[in-house]
């Protein structure tokens, strides 16, 4: 297996409503932002590979437009993904673990505002048994809520806790949309959204786009200062029929972790791609995350949830995390489609 780093991160701010810039002008600064911070010259960046889908920007062929971020020349060796940029991100790992690249520009971009983005999820179902019925992702993510409220697993308070720790860190970082103090008692007074979800419990409608550069090892210490090493990625998925299924476990993210290695070290810190409060907890349980991992210090998806883009920030803020000398070792985690039913998760390591 090669070594393969990520050598630089970038995003744009998320925001509840991106009005005044289309896809491609959302993705320019951040790619030419990303390109000129990983130290390789773009014409010998090997691959590039974005995640995003049309039905979300309601354009067809919206994808092949957003690469005229890239630039018309020089030609590109390029792909994508029907995806959260993190799969993006693990094609494009696979191409240099293939010997094909030496290093590759991933992006990804979603404008969950341009319309109802819990009635568009709800084409992720299955059309034949599901899809006709329009359970919105709000709905089905109560459900699981539900679910794990009548096992005792959780309760409504350590739901609130979560939301309310995650958007107190997303002070810290300047480009998350929802930050603030939130007293807990406060925000279990409100009404319920769809029961026993309350708004707090859900992510905020965002707009926004990042990008990353990852490169084999002797391209990436010659070009970055302070690689940060993808020590394992692997993702699964459970059954596409949530019925089918323990909604309160995530057994696809426990595998997934175990494949890249989670438990083979001490980690310092966990970025989670739990756009509801109450998936936070599945996912610490699935990973056997102790009570010493800094999750989420971004803020995490409750602070900001650009659809597609999510899960790629999260292995953006991991890698931000190290760099930033908050810690050696962090796992990063993406998921897709209803009920965390498709499950991605990173490894990153510092020198």
């Amino acid at each position: 297996m090669r070594d393969v780093a990520v050598v630089s991160y970038a995003q744009t701010p998320f925001v509840r409503s991106e009005r005044a810039r289309n896809e491609v002008e959302m993705l320019m600064p951040v790619i030419d932002e990303v390109v000129e911070k990983s130290g390789i010259e773009r014409r010998k960046i090997g691959f590039t590979c974005s995640g995003s889908t049309d039905y979300l920007a309601g354009q067809s062929f919206s994808f092949v437009m957003a690469v005229d971020a890239v630039g018309a020349w020089p030609p590109i060796c390029e792909s994508h993904v029907e995806m959260d940029g993190a799969w993006a991100l693990y094609e494009a790992w696979v191409k240099i673990q293939c010997g094909e690249v030496d290093s590759a520009l991933v992006f990804s971009f979603g404008r969950s505002s341009m319309g109802e983005t819990a009635e568009t999820m709800t084409l992720q179902t299955d059309p034949y048994t599901l899809a006709p019925l329009g359970p919105d992702a709000i709905s089905m993510a109560a459900l699981q809520a539900r679910a794990g409220l009548d096992r005792g697993l959780w309760s409504e308070r350590e739901m609130a806790e979560v939301a309310v720790r995650s958007r107190r860190d997303a002070l810290r970082n300047p480009e998350a949309q929802l930050k603030g103090e939130f007293d807990v008692d406060e925000i279990l007074a409100e009404p319920y959204l769809v029961s026993p979800l309350r708004k707090h419990d859900c992510p905020p409608v965002s707009d926004g786009a990042a990008a990353a550069v990852i490169a084999a090892a002797d391209v990436a210490r010659q070009a970055c200062e302070k690689p940060v090493w993808i020590r394992g990625i692997e993702h699964r998925l459970d059954s596409h029929q949530p019925g089918s299924r323990d909604l309160t476990l995530s057994p696809s993210t426990k595998a997934a972790g175990e494949a890249a290695g989670a438990s083979s070290g001490r980690l310092d810190i966990a970025e989670l791609h739990a756009p509801f409060s109450h998936q936070e907890i599945i996912l610490k349980q699935a990973l056997g995350l102790s009570d010493s991992v800094k999750i989420n210090p971004s803020g995490g998806a409750l602070a900001a949830n650009p659809i597609l883009t999510a899960g790629l920030a999260r292995i953006g803020e991991a890698s931000r995390q190290i760099v930033a000398g908050n810690g050696r070792r962090a796992l990063a985690h993406a998921t897709s489609g209803p009920c965390l039913q498709q499950n991605l998760v990173c490894i990153l390591e510092g020198d």
